[in-house]
């Protein structure tokens, strides 16, 4: 069994989360900030198709990203050197969610719902969720949407309509976090693309300590990439 949320019900500790499926802690509540924030702070996300109540997770295992260790093909390392691409931040953040929530080959839908697009547009006007765009000849062409609280950046989902557009996003994403000194990017399940691109996974129990150390630390209050990353 897990917890159905009322408004002022607090989430359950994540230690609770089912084996099956692997980190399902709670459903219902609502989106709203306070409550988006807390679950970021707790290692919670949501996560739930149409139709479903809100459903909260918290894996174990948990599959990260460490900026310095994205890992960065021969191809990538010509195109973000010689591309011609211009990277750009919180520019278009709800083209890029809607983007990610187009339908894609082999699913049948898509998880970042309405619901979710107004939530998350709240948070970037509080300056808490951000994008990174890639644009060719001032069209978007790929780009990705997450969370950023203290030193932590929390990665919550990709598009691309060009080759490699969504790696040259997270390329200079990663890039300017070392710069920046976040610690790690959450990548929430562990994927075969992820793993590919660097990521792996730790216990919840290592990613719940890590993350109090990071969260706490000084934010980054100007979201604006340095322009010379790949120079």
């Amino acid at each position: 069994m897990i917890l159905l949320l009322q408004q002022d019900t607090l989430f359950p500790h994540v230690s609770q989360a089912l084996s099956h499926p692997n980190g399902l802690l709670a459903a219902g509540g609502d989106l709203s900030p306070a409550r988006l924030l807390e679950a970021y702070r707790h290692g919670i996300f949501p996560w739930f198709g149409e139709g479903d109540p809100i459903l909260w997770w918290s894996p174990d295992p948990r599959m990260v990203l460490i900026p310095q260790g994205f890992k960065i093909s021969h191809s990538l390392r010509k195109t973000l050197r010689h591309g011609a691409y211009q990277l750009r931040t919180d520019t278009a953040f709800e083209q890029v969610m809607r983007a990610c929530a187009a339908p894609r080959d082999g699913q049948d839908g898509t998880w970042i719902q309405e619901e979710m697009v107004r939530a998350y547009c709240e948070l970037h006007r509080l300056g808490y969720a951000h994008s990174v765009e890639t644009w060719m000849d001032d069209e978007l062409v790929g780009g990705l949407y997450g969370i950023g609280i203290g030193k932590m950046f929390y990665g919550e989902s990709m598009f691309s309509r060009r080759t490699d557009a969504s790696k040259i996003a997270l390329a200079h994403l990663c890039a300017q976090l070392q710069r920046w000194n976040f610690g790690m990017i959450d990548c929430q399940m562990n994927t075969p693309h992820l793993a590919s691109l660097g990521a792996h996974e730790i216990p919840r129990k290592e990613f719940l300590s890590r993350l109090q150390e990071l969260i706490n630390c000084t934010p980054v209050t100007d979201f604006n990439f340095d322009t010379d990353l790949f120079a």
